[in-house]
């Protein structure tokens, strides 16, 4: 963030102020600016991939699943921790917006990298009092072992008894504060990993049963993480398309002019009172039904979500559709001029997004960390970062991919620089169909995925205590 505040500011850094209609004209930038400037993009983005999986499961890993009572609390973690980042969203889109717009790129990249700076003195004051799992190795390594150990004993049959099969005593593992996991019976040919025989004790051809089961969490996981790979896409619209939407509406509330990225606020505005919704309310009402102290599975919330996003795209293909007629009957079809329609039509799309992600942002994350191994929660969150990079990379492809098609043969094309000539409404509804097929592909996965044992009875116990309430009321 430092050396982005520095490109945006030092005029050895950056080209010379432009004033010109025609953006062609203006200098360009040197190819020492444009690799200070991406550098720092790319820093930010590795940096970020590093924290955003680490700092939620370190918070995770606060509370003890042996405490009943903590084990309450770390249930509704994920919301609060949603909760706090949307709001650090919010201030971004709506203040620093307004900065960046109005005041000037310094201020409005300072401002953040002096809070990055302040939370990390915060972060460092707090370490020692954090609590704090002892490292167990590389993650990749330890499942590459198993795969490749599997791999070279591919003719070696996996006995019908568990217990010939190769782990250590449970000391051993108390002695690392680590889990023993049981065998299970799904991806049987990953047990051939830890298949004992008189050929080698290397690590890459004989693993613990431990070992082959955390593999299988982690991969039994990966059907559930490509069916989010679709609503990330969706996501990836707020600050693409539907911004540009927003370009061509009008904007005013009297004299002020609203900034069409300002309008992903409401996304966040949503999400936040979604939360608080969902946690304060939702969650008790679900659990005098279901008597589960999720309120319900992660699995259903997630599913809610993926329902939700098919909504967004109709709506947003409806509404489209309405402004284009709009733009027909005044004429600004061919201009690209402004729509005489208010950029609050919008909102629907907006708020319903914020909706979605309170149920499908929130659940991933924590659906990710809960059912990773003890030893690769922060792998397991990982994967909720991942779908938005993803996704954001589908979004890419199928706008180029689609924009290309539909100008084959002659035609107009869906997607052209001027929306009113385009057919947005068209490529939403094409998203609708898609977010359904999704929604069949994770209704079909969901159906075989069994979640992984609890540690501790801490959820049999909240869940002992909800039927005692219901019967005692």
């Amino acid at each position: 963030m430092s050396l982005l505040t520095l490109a945006v500011s030092l005029p050895s850094l950056k080209p010379p102020q432009c004033f010109e209609t025609d953006v062609t004209k203006c200098k360009k930038a040197s190819t020492i600016q444009l690799a200070v400037f991406y550098g720092a993009l790319y820093t930010l983005a590795v940096g970020t991939g590093g924290t955003k999986p680490n700092i939620s499961t370190i918070g995770a890993d606060q509370f003890d699943d042996f405490h009943p009572k903590e084990k309450s609390h770390k249930l509704s973690f994920f919301n609060w921790w949603m909760f706090s980042i949307f709001f650090g969203t919010l201030f971004a889109n709506t203040v620093l917006v307004y900065i960046q717009d109005n005041v000037g790129w310094t201020l409005g990249y300072a401002l953040p990298t002096l809070g990055l700076a302040v939370s990390i003195m915060i972060f460092l004051a707090g370490t020692p009092f954090y609590r704090h799992k002892l490292p167990a190795g590389s993650t990749f390594t330890r499942m590459a072992r198993v795969i490749v150990a599997a791999l070279r004993k591919w003719q070696v049959p996996v006995p019908r008894d568990p217990k010939e099969l190769y782990e250590l005593d449970m000391e051993e593992y108390a002695k690392k504060g680590s889990y023993r996991i049981d065998s299970t019976p799904t991806l049987r040919f990953l047990d051939k990993a830890c298949v004992k025989t008189d050929s080698s004790t290397s690590p890459w051809m004989l693993c613990t049963v431990t070992q082959v089961e955390e593999t299988k969490q982690m991969l039994r996981m990966i059907p559930i993480l490509v069916a989010t790979f679709v609503p990330s896409t969706m996501v990836a619209q707020i600050n693409t398309l539907f911004v540009k939407q927003g370009t061509t509406l009008d904007r005013h509330i009297g004299s002020f002019k609203i900034p069409p990225a300002s309008l992903a606020a409401f996304v966040t505005l949503s999400l936040l009172i979604c939360v608080v919704l969902y946690d304060r309310f939702f969650v008790k009402i679900m659990q005098r039904f279901t008597k589960n102290p999720r309120g319900i599975t992660l699995l259903q919330r997630m599913g809610i979500g993926l329902v939700i996003h098919i909504f967004i795209m109709i709506i947003a293909s409806g509404t489209e559709r309405y402004r284009l007629r709009v733009a027909r009957e005044h004429g600004v079809v061919e201009s690209g001029g402004q729509v005489p329609l208010s950029i609050f039509i919008l909102l629907p799309q907006f708020i319903l997004m914020g909706t979605a992600d309170s149920f499908l942002e929130v659940a991933k994350i924590e659906f990710f960390y809960d059912q990773a191994p003890e030893n690769m929660k922060s792998l397991g969150t990982s994967y909720s970062s991942t779908t938005l990079g993803v996704g954001n990379f589908i979004s890419s492809f199928l706008l180029s991919t689609v924009s290309h098609v539909t100008k084959e043969h002659g035609h107009k094309g869906w997607i052209l620089n001027n929306l009113n000539d385009s057919h947005l409404d068209y490529y939403y509804a094409f998203f609708a169909v898609l977010n359904f097929l999704n929604f069949i592909f994770f209704i079909i996965v969901t159906r075989f995925y069994v979640y992984k044992a609890e540690v501790s009875d801490s959820i049999e116990v909240l869940a002992k205590e909800l039927k005692e309430k219901t019967v005692s009321t």
